[in-house]
């Protein structure tokens, strides 16, 4: 959407999608995605915690530092008590005490509320990203890599014309590739 907005009059509106939220309660799940989800509520609640004190425009630079972190370098989910949340924080300039959110359920029922608004809109049975163009919800687009500039555009024109699609609901085939972060 990043790119998107460079290339078509679009603005993208970040809310906090929770995994642990989604899965929360089921049991048929595997031993080790278990202990991930424990320690998915920390870095989530920490979000719900910043968008509160310092406004929605907070979400993405948080969410894009925790990720890099998580994902980029492969240093994993802390519920609150390592260093990626904190250096997170510190990059994108806010308070090192939002931390304390990682540990508390007090930010649970804002976090739940902030889930749901994305979720109910596609239904439980997907995971993330979703996205709601113009009242239609989905998952995804899952893409990688990630088209830029003018291709962005033509891929967001699309899921522009699929939304518009009266009974319009998926399009799937079987990953090929790990995701491409460039």
């Amino acid at each position: 959407m990043l790119e998107v907005e460079q290339v078509r009059d679009v603005r993208t509106t970040w809310h906090v999608m929770s995994l642990a939220v989604l899965n929360d309660g089921r049991d048929e799940l595997p031993e080790q995605y278990r202990d991930f989800l424990v320690n998915a509520w920390g870095p989530v609640r920490v979000l719900i915690a910043a968008e509160q004190a310092h406004g929605n425009e907070v979400l993405l630079p948080l969410y894009t530092a925790l990720g890099k972190r998580i994902h980029l370098e492969g240093r994993g989910i802390e519920n609150g008590s390592g260093d990626v949340i904190k250096e997170a924080l510190a990059e994108v300039g806010l308070p090192a005490s939002l931390i304390e959110a990682a540990t508390t359920d007090k930010y649970d029922d804002a976090l739940k509320k902030s889930h749901h608004a994305g979720m109910d809109q596609v239904g439980m049975e997907v995971g993330t990203p979703v996205i709601s163009v113009e009242g239609t919800a989905f998952f995804g687009p899952v893409v990688t890599p990630a088209p830029k500039g003018e291709a962005a555009g033509k891929l967001w024109d699309g899921v522009r014309l699929v939304a518009g699609t009266e009974g319009f609901f998926e399009i799937k085939r079987t990953r090929d590739r790990g995701p491409i972060f460039d």
